[in-house]
């Protein structure tokens, strides 16, 4: 670096993706890689993005991005069993009835809500995204606020906001993290009996031990008395 500041280490490089100078929720899985790994990872993503440029196929790049991804989650978060929230006895309930005469309710965790229902979390009116990513530990410290969709809303009066994944993607096509459509297909084709004429989303990234024992007890009540019978769940 010039101007006569510090040199920027290959640790401060990978931290910065993660919520840092180049907050870039994609790569923020670098953090978990070693210096030696980040480099690695980082020839092969050069070669890919070369070869790329040669035949214009993109796949080896999204192949490389996508297979250190995984291995950054899998060899640096720990043995699975010992995650906090993981529990073998998670009890298992099968359904009263056939899945073509249920009531089925959509509950994601995108981040999903309607136009002019904006939950507005800590109070801040039209928060964006780069916000949402910056106070990402404020998020995870409150009980998430459960927004409602009614099924028939047209996509461009659907918004997302999650300071925890890079909603790019979900904010081009909805369908990936709320996928209504696809739901309503399974009705028309009688696969589901009926769909719950609402949907409901949250920000997953909450104070995961009041959402647990608290929250979603109540949301979970709330869907039984509304006459749902299963629940489609959509984690992100």
């Amino acid at each position: 670096m010039s101007g006569g500041e510090h040199a920027e280490t290959v640790e401060s490089l990978r931290a910065s993706f993660k919520y840092g100078l180049r907050s870039n929720l994609n790569f923020k899985f670098v953090t978990d890689l070693s210096d030696a790994e980040f480099g690695d990872f980082f020839e092969e993503l050069l070669a890919a993005v070369a070869a790329t440029t040669d035949d214009g196929d993109p796949a080896p790049v999204i192949d490389a991005a996508y297979r250190w991804q995984v291995h950054a989650y899998a060899g640096h978060l720990g043995d699975p069993a010992d995650f906090p929230h993981r529990h073998d006895d998670v009890p298992l309930a099968t359904l009263g009835k056939p899945l073509s005469e249920s009531s089925v309710a959509l509950l994601t965790s995108s981040g999903h809500f309607v136009e002019g229902d904006d939950p507005q979390p800590f109070g801040v009116e039209h928060m964006t995204q780069a916000e949402a990513e910056a106070r990402i530990g404020e998020f995870l410290k409150v009980a998430p606020t459960l927004s409602e969709i009614p099924v028939d809303t047209p996509a461009e009066r659907l918004h997302v906001r999650h300071g925890g994944y890079p909603v790019a993607s979900v904010a081009a096509d909805h369908q990936v993290a709320l996928p209504l459509e696809h739901l309503r297909a399974m009705v028309d084709e009688r696969v589901v009996g009926e769909l719950s004429p609402t949907a409901y989303s949250f920000v997953g990234a909450a104070a995961q031990v009041r959402l647990k024992k608290q929250v979603a007890p109540a949301w979970a009540q709330q869907l039984r008395d509304d006459g749902v019978d299963a629940v489609l769940l959509v984690p992100v």
